[in-house]
């Protein structure tokens, strides 16, 4: 039997359902869990004297559900890191409580945290639209490009990035790699990082039956249409995701072809593939889409995560979070599954922080207190402490901390007497170099295509991942048409024998309706 994997299973949160609007691809010591910092008040003065002034301040936050450390752990469940302050992580009062009192006494000022939760990023512009006023919320990338799109949003203050300010756990923490793709994709030309500080990440692929479906393959996104599979796989019941796995399929010959692989633009020419939105490119990928309905068992948001637990299908297009969350859960009952990513593409999809304007309202003290709650949900150990409820990965590698790299060698690093071991580097999120000796855990050999995998993609993963941008309103309308002609029954594709069928069903139901009417009559004549 394998060994059984240290981390708690995460109560999983976030997906990303219908879109509003589509996207475009491009490339892209012991601490206490009560949060308490001994730290004086730092930060940018003005904020701070504005904040003093104002007395208690009012935070209103909206986050996905079940997205955030909500405490009362047992004191088993503590968890006892090999890092150079050899750290106790324990999670004692919730994460909202623990920042309320972290903020008083680092900053001397009150804080009180109205927070609220959505289901899906629709939701989210739902409540917005309707004049729900949030100071801090946590969308999906698509819909924090879109709300700065609309001029929704108030940007980070320039103290935020403020690299010397010790209690800037953000900017400090950030993984160099995430960083990148922070500072580089923009919207009407402002990056994101102006606007939006990542929370979680990860890549899409597949999950599947190790022991029906091939790691070959399960690693195309062709798999979703293979008849072979026929009712065996599940499909993601939105259009962003859709309609990208229908264009990996669609360049699939391209996107393999060696001179393509090893061109140094990869992702460049991938995002132009990807990107593609014309008239003809949307019909065959609605004709691929089709072919995936047809084939599928359902299209779902979250339910595939059971269907794959209990058996009931065999391979899954998942996001690496319920990955890692499906694969924990099959676990439980000794059930072993496994995550794939294609080797045509992938996209990588985030989860991050913004402020809006319409909450804020050019309060410094407000501002500064929503910072303040991204700079603490960004302290390594409360990093932990997130990832551990949630099972997803922090955008945070920790920065002068190796508490976050200690805690996925705890989840993840082999036992001193395990056999079958191998070394997996994850350089590249936690300083960049992927050869970087001091980041590199000894792990089981399964854990190349588990668990380890969904949350640490390796390099040559890495190489075909792209992140998918915000859409214009002409190419939205027309994707978001190809998705209802999907969706929805589509009269004008029968054929003349499917209507002959149709007709003959429709004769029968009238004639028992009628024979059903006479035996009636006849009764109701026998009875007078």
């Amino acid at each position: 039997m394998k060994a059984e994997r240290k981390c708690k299973i995460g109560i999983l949160a976030a997906g990303t359902a219908l879109t509003a609007a589509f996207s475009l691809v491009l490339p892209v010591g012991t601490i206490s869990g009560n949060g308490i910092s001994d730290s004086a008040p730092s930060g940018n003065p003005a904020s701070v004297s504005a904040a003093e002034s104002s007395g208690k301040v009012t935070l209103r936050i909206a986050n996905w559900e079940e997205y955030i450390d909500e405490g009362g752990w047992d004191e088993e469940e503590a968890i006892d890191l090999d890092d150079r302050e050899s750290t106790v992580i324990l999670g004692e009062n919730s994460m909202i409580e623990d920042f309320e009192e972290w903020y008083l006494d680092t900053y001397g000022v009150e804080v009180e945290v109205e927070y609220s939760t959505f289901g899906t990023n629709e939701d989210l512009y739902n409540q917005l639209t309707l004049g729900n006023d949030f100071d801090l919320v946590c969308p999906s990338e698509y819909m924090f490009m879109k709300l700065i799109a609309e001029d929704r949003l108030q940007p980070l203050s320039d103290s935020f990035f403020d690299e010397e300010n010790e209690n800037n756990y953000y900017i400090r923490g950030v993984s160099d790699y995430i960083r990148n793709i922070f500072d580089t994709n923009t919207i009407n030309g402002e990056p994101w990082s102006s606007y939006a500080a990542g929370y979680m990440w990860g890549t899409t692929g597949i999950v599947y039956n190790p022991e029906v479906i091939s790691e070959e393959e399960a690693s195309h996104w062709s798999i979703l249409a293979d008849p072979k599979y026929k009712g065996q796989v599940t499909i993601k019941d939105n259009v962003r995701d859709s309609y990208f796995a229908a264009l990996g399929m669609l360049n699939e010959e391209a996107l393999l072809e060696p001179d393509f692989i090893s061109s140094p633009d990869r992702l460049e020419r991938i995002a132009e593939l990807m990107n593609q939105t014309d008239e003809e490119t949307v019909k065959e990928a609605e004709a691929i889409l089709k072919q995936m309905k047809e084939n599928a068992y359902s299209f779902e948001s979250d339910s595939g995560k059971a269907d794959m637990v209990t058996g009931k299908v065999l391979a899954n297009y998942q996001w690496s979070g319920d990955a890692v969350y499906t694969l924990d859960q099959a676990e439980i009952d000794d059930y072993y599954l496994a995550y794939a990513v294609p080797e045509e593409c992938t996209n990588i999809w985030f989860d991050g922080w913004v402020m809006l304007k319409d909450g804020i309202e050019g309060d410094d003290a407000r501002q500064q207190a929503a910072e303040a709650f991204i700079n603490f949900m960004s302290r390594p150990d409360n990093v932990v402490r997130n990832m551990y409820y949630i099972g997803y990965t922090s955008v945070i590698a920790g920065g002068d901390s190796d508490i976050i790299y200690a805690y996925a060698d705890w989840c993840y690093g082999a036992e001193d007497d395990a056999e079958d071991t191998i070394e997996y580097p994850v350089g590249f999120f936690f300083s960049g170099d992927n050869a970087d000796e001091d980041y590199i855990i000894t792990a089981e050999a399964d854990q190349v295509n588990r668990q380890l995998f969904a949350q640490y993609p390796p390099q040559d993963v890495l190489e075909r991942a792209v992140v998918m941008q915000y859409f214009d309103q002409e190419n939205n309308e027309r994707i978001n048409q190809m998705w209802v002609n999907v969706r929805c029954f589509d009269l004008t594709e029968l054929t003349p024998q499917d209507w002959a069928k149709i007709a003959a069903v429709l004769t029968a139901v009238i004639a028992a309706v009628v024979i059903y009417k006479k035996r009636d009559d006849i009764r109701q004549l026998k009875r007078k």
